[in-house]
């Protein structure tokens, strides 16, 4: 078990759960799926970004014969874009992109993501790992 992470999407954040005896416990995978988009991505060497790429440090470290995978999404590149057929194919490919690793480690055999604009300003992620779905919705 894993501790259990909520999505607030109201105040786009998340947190840990409280149980009566401390922190509540959860399922892996959504702590995985949470943390796979919402950490933030270092930005690609061809994305245009000014200032700060972001990123994790520690995707810089390798573990003894691991491969060094980034951790998190690129999502955050789509703060400042206009809703776009452009912005939301982007935001499909961000998605797939930072859960790819749960394939590539035979955690999933497979990863869909949709995205749509249901509204001015909003951004639904539609997502299936294996059939078992996941829905946020962001205001970039």
């Amino acid at each position: 078990m894993d501790l259990k992470t909520f999505f607030f999407g109201d105040e786009q954040r998340c947190d840990w759960q409280t149980a009566a005896l401390g922190l509540a416990e959860g399922d892996e995978l959504d702590t995985a799926v949470l943390l796979s988009l919402f950490t933030d991505r270092r930005a690609a060497p061809d994305d245009d970004v000014e200032g700060d790429p972001r990123g994790w440090w520690g995707d810089a470290i390798a573990v003894g014969d691991e491969r060094a995978v980034p951790l998190g999404s690129r999502l955050w590149l789509l703060a400042r874009e206009k809703q776009t057929a452009s912005a939301l194919r982007r935001a499909e490919a961000y998605g797939r992109e930072a859960l790819q690793w749960l394939i590539d480690d035979g955690h999933a055999r497979s990863v869909s993501v949709a995205a749509s604009a249901p509204r001015l300003g909003l951004l639904r992620l539609d997502i299936a790992i294996d059939s078992q779905p996941y829905r946020f919705e962001l205001t970039p």
